[in-house]
């Protein structure tokens, strides 16, 4: 077994045991003492926004695509009025209209899954390009459309696009960001998603669904064009691919704006470059020796690492969509009737996408400033009072005992307010934040899929929910007791991810002590007499946490070498 202790009073040569002789392991304690002195050295820049602007810009530009996405899942809303005109052109049923509401959800799944794939192979930024295709085709199919196939034919296409488009950039943002900024910028995404829908309702108020068709291909052409023109491709993915001048490139734009830091001659972005590359070579080495791992990137889900944070989302994901988070999304109008109130249902639903567009700006703040399980306790309580006094009050509307219908109303819209805060948001960004980089790309895909059907479950079984309980008003005390079930869950068995880098993550699910975040408490409790030694790995920022890769790299091959 491998044992730190500290010894000496250079805290580095007492990080490794005696098994070496002493001139190779003065070297690799320089290393590593060069290493910790640096990470000192960038303490300072932690909470500088200027210095992280290259890759805040990086990330809302890859997440530029999604105003399409959130246009896309809000134009049924728009266009299945319009087509159940009997003046319409084009004239549905309403078994019809379900489908051309639905059938983006069931493309979704399959989409995310090839999504997986082409990112690992073709690049994060060069799938989202990529999805531009189907969407544009799929626009232009329902401009043109003469009838409901071809309505259905450009569904099915914009759905698929929605999907290769959104899984690459969640993953990407992921990758360029720093811990502490990743959750604010990963929801980013669900953010312009919601100003998408917002334009999508606004213009559906004023303009025909043809004409809103052809101008939505502006908003898919206009992300890719930036993603081309601005932004470099994700550095991880560059190096493990082999193209290290490409990477070194990508990340001299990504921390341009990091000043020198001392101690050292080598820009940040060379020390990043260093690391990531030294991370590579680690685990091809680790892949090497055990050559059934490396027979297929699947295998790499039989791992802890692998399968706990699938078993992890699963949960997640479904106690999000049965508590009811998208059902009243998708049904704003049916709910706001079936609840009874005489506030108009369709204003009421405008109501919720901006609301829900408005605490979408407040989570990027909440993510970034608190961390990821008292939000989601926080979410889910709020979103279990709201749901249950929004179903007495339904109950009474239908009894006649009360006049007050406004109030279901206000409890949806503080509803919504609650879901925003955390459990709408929380699932979705961490399916790039559990999953080690060799499976990312296909686990984040994966868990993506799984939510989207979970989701298709959830929206199909409304009706049938309603009619099953008794009403509207016993649906909703489900989506209390969801919610409750919500508020354990993240108490007992969701980690925490906020502050902690994709190292650290990664150390959590397979168990490993030596890369675990509690590792520099275990040292200093082992020996307080070297207190101030320890200082230097304790005040290591985790924004920086890439220094430390490196020094979890020599920490690893010391113990092979042991």
């Amino acid at each position: 077994m491998f044992i730190m202790r500290i010894a000496t009073p250079a805290l580095t040569r007492s990080l490794f045991t005696p098994f070496h002789r002493e001139n190779t392991e003065q070297n690799k304690d320089d290393a590593f003492q060069e290493i910790i002195v640096s990470c000192r050295s960038l303490s300072k820049y932690e909470t500088n926004i200027r210095s992280a602007f290259p890759q805040i810009f990086s990330a809302i530009i890859a997440a530029a695509f999604h105003i399409v996405i959130g246009i896309s899942l809000a134009y049924s809303a728009i266009l299945i009025p319009q087509l159940e005109d009997p003046n319409s052109d084009v004239v549905v049923t309403k078994t019809q209209s379900s489908w051309i509401a639905s059938i983006i959800v069931i493309m979704v799944p399959i989409g995310s899954l090839i999504a997986g794939v082409l990112m690992e192979f073709l690049g994060r930024l060069n799938t989202i390009k990529l999805a531009a295709v189907p969407c544009i085709v799929g626009w232009i199919a329902i401009a043109c459309a003469n009838s409901f196939t071809w309505i259905m034919v450009g569904r099915v296409l914009t759905g698929f696009a929605c999907a290769i488009g959104t899984s690459p950039a969640i993953v990407y943002i992921t990758e360029v960001s720093r811990p502490d900024m990743r959750g604010s910028l990963i929801s980013s995404g669900p953010t312009i998603a919601s100003l998408g829908m917002v334009i999508a309702y606004t213009k559906g108020a004023f303009l025909n669904w043809r004409l809103v068709a052809w101008i939505n291909i502006a908003y898919t052409v206009v992300p890719v064009l930036l993603i081309q023109l601005l932004v470099p491709e994700s550095p991880v993915w560059l190096v493990s691919k082999g193209r290290i001048e490409d990477a070194a490139r990508s990340l001299k734009f990504l921390y341009k704006k990091y000043p020198q830091p001392d101690h050292t001659d080598q820009p940040l972005s060379e020390m990043h470059l260093n690391a990531l590359i030294k991370e590579r070579e680690s685990k091809i080495h680790e892949a090497e020796r055990n050559l059934e791992a490396n027979q297929s990137r699947f295998r790499g889900f039989l791992k802890p690492t692998g399968y706990k944070p699938m078993i992890i989302l699963f949960w997640f994901f479904l106690i999000q969509q049965f508590s009811g988070i998208y059902i009243t999304l998708f049904f704003a109008v049916t709910f706001m009737q079936d609840v009874g109130t005489e506030v108009n249902a369709y204003m009421a639903s405008i109501f919720v996408g901006l609301t829900r567009f408005m605490m979408s700006l407040l989570n990027a703040w909440l993510l970034k400033k608190f961390a990821r399980r008292p939000l989601v306790m926080v979410s889910t309580t709020g979103m279990a009072i709201c749901m249950f006094v929004s179903g007495l009050f339904t109950m009474w509307i239908k009894e006649g005992t009360t006049t007050l219908t406004w109030i279901p109303v206000v409890c949806l819209l503080l509803y919504v307010c609650a879901s925003m805060i955390g459990l709408l948001t929380i699932p979705w960004t961490m399916t790039a934040e559990l999953f080690p980089t060799e499976i990312r790309g296909i686990g984040h895909s994966l868990s993506y899929s799984m939510a989207n059907l979970l989701m298709f479950f959830a929206v199909q079984s409304y009706r049938s929910m309603t009619d099953i309980l008794g009403g509207a008003h016993a649906v909703q005390w489900l989506f209390a007791a969801v919610s409750v079930v919500g508020f354990l869950f993240a108490l007992i068995f969701l980690p925490e991810t906020h502050g902690k880098s994709l190292a650290q993550i990664e150390a959590y699910f397979a168990g490993d002590k030596k890369r675990n975040p509690q590792l520099t408490a275990t040292i200093q409790q082992s020996n307080m007499g070297h207190r101030r030694a320890t200082e230097h790995l304790i005040k290591v920022p985790s924004s920086h946490s890439f220094k430390l890769k490196e020094a979890e790299v020599l920490l690893m091959k010391h113990k092979e070498a042991a």
